[in-house]
């Protein structure tokens, strides 16, 4: 096995839905994972890469690739970029879902998308969306043309046929044998658009899974990918550029923000992409805090770092500035990379496994306490007035974060900087660093 591999985690068949733009791609792929992952909007073209997802059927399942509409290279910037995603998501697919529209009926890129899919050699279901009334479902007739075999009418919206859909499906599928699944460490790669990310994201999975621009904005939905690194699954989450939420416009990119807070909350360790040129900015700062009020791992990516001097007193001085805007998390790391060149792509994701494996750590219930009793021998803690705060005892109560339970005598008399001290202390004594821990503290009388 090579070091670091692309995977799609179980030996599930590929099934990709394909179509010309707005036929209701996402809707299906949405529909069929019951469940929103997939970004809909009436806008053509709101899907650019390809979308990965899991869905079952029965005794069943595959998975699901959404892709964006094929359509004739033009003048639209994106248009071969997309249509190099969906030829990559056709090349590894094992079943095609075609998807045309009933209400504008047949096209010339449809025969057009027909005439690639019957190239491709590939198993391919017809369906003909939006097949919700009387009228719809007739309009199906003219397809045939298209050579496909028999359209199956369908409508995403209203799951109307999605069980005929599902039972055609299944006689097309290969007979596989599922390896059971392997327990992988999930990164998130978040940060401002056009620090990088998606740059980032192809050059850890050495190819081009996602698309790259200058123009900010390209990344819409989260994309997650499935590799082996060193032995180590992982699952890689690109995610759409944060900006200031006064910026942030209605539709389609208020979703691709939403989708890249929820992949900070569902991943273990958050890759904090920033560009080298900016420094640390504002926006950098709530995308770590979201990542630190998370409790999730982080690790500061300083990328673009090729265009910098490369002298170490000018790599000293910059991470200086950079954690004294950062002493919120003080834990989390910097590493100072360029997705452009591969520099230290290796050790940023050699610092995430570390991380991902501190998060997983379990002291002893007699280590802890020892350590407690020595931090507040150091340093004693507060009072109010004649009352002290006394620590009595304290418990590892859960991983992933690593949570610590302190009984005390009054919780009225813990002071923030006590929390920070007793959470620094445990972090420093028992190798936490990079990820967020959280202390929970308990009156005695509960």
């Amino acid at each position: 096995m090579s070091r670091k591999t692309q995977s799609t985690g179980q030996r599930k068949p590929i099934v990709a839905i394909v179509g010309r733009p707005n036929v209701g791609k996402s809707a299906l792929f949405n529909r069929l994972l019951g469940s929103r992952r997939a970004i809909v909007d009436n806008t053509p073209g709101t899907t650019r890469d390809r979308l990965y997802g899991e869905a079952n059927w029965g005794n069943y399942g595959v998975v699901l690739v959404d892709t964006g509409g094929l359509e004739p290279n033009g003048l639209e910037y994106y248009t071969p970029l997309v249509r190099s995603q969906a030829e990559t998501a056709i090349a590894e697919a094992a079943v095609i879902l075609f998807v045309v529209d009933t209400v504008d009926g047949i096209t010339a890129l449809d025969h057009e998308i027909a005439d690639q899919l019957r190239r491709s050699s590939k198993p391919v279901l017809l369906l003909a969306n939006k097949a919700d009334n009387d009228n719809r479902r007739q309009a199906i007739v003219p397809f045939y043309a298209l050579g496909l075999g028999d359209p199956i009418a369908i409508s995403s919206h209203h799951g109307i046929g999605i069980v005929d859909l599902w039972e055609s499906l299944e006689t097309q599928l290969p007979v596989v044998h599922e390896s059971p699944p392997q327990e992988a460490l999930c990164l998130a790669i978040v940060g401002r658009p056009n620090a990088g990310k998606s740059l980032l994201t192809n050059a850890i999975i050495g190819q081009e899974r996602v698309i790259v621009s200058d123009n900010p904005g390209t990344t819409r939905d989260s994309i997650d990918t499935r590799l082996t690194y060193e032995g180590q699954e992982l699952t890689l989450i690109d995610t759409a550029g944060i900006r200031r939420r006064g910026r942030v416009e209605a539709g389609i990119e208020r979703w691709s923000v939403m989708r890249a807070h929820a992949a900070i909350e569902r991943c273990d360790v958050a890759v904090l992409v920033t560009d080298s040129q900016n420094g640390i900015t504002a926006q950098d700062l709530h995308i770590a805090g979201y990542a630190a009020r998370a409790h999730r791992g982080l690790v500061v990516g300083i990328n673009k770092w090729d265009l910098m001097d490369d002298r170490q007193e000018v790599l000293e001085k910059f991470g200086r500035l950079a954690l004294r805007r950062l002493r919120f998390a003080p834990w989390a790391p910097l590493c100072f990379l360029s997705a452009k060149t591969r520099l230290n792509i290796d050790g940023m994701l050699q610092l995430a496994l570390e991380i991902g494996e501190a998060r997983t750590r379990r002291v002893s219930t007699g280590d802890l306490n020892a350590v407690i009793r020595s931090a507040a021998t150091t340093r004693p803690p507060p009072g109010k007035g004649k009352k002290r705060l006394s620590l009595l005892f304290a418990t590892q109560a859960d991983v992933c974060p690593p949570t610590f339970v302190i009984f005390v005598n009054d919780t009225n008399l813990i002071h923030f900087s006590y929390r920070r001290y007793l959470e620094n202390t445990i972090r420093r004594q028992f190798d936490f660093e990079g990820t967020a821990i959280r202390l929970v503290f308990r009156d005695r009388r509960r």
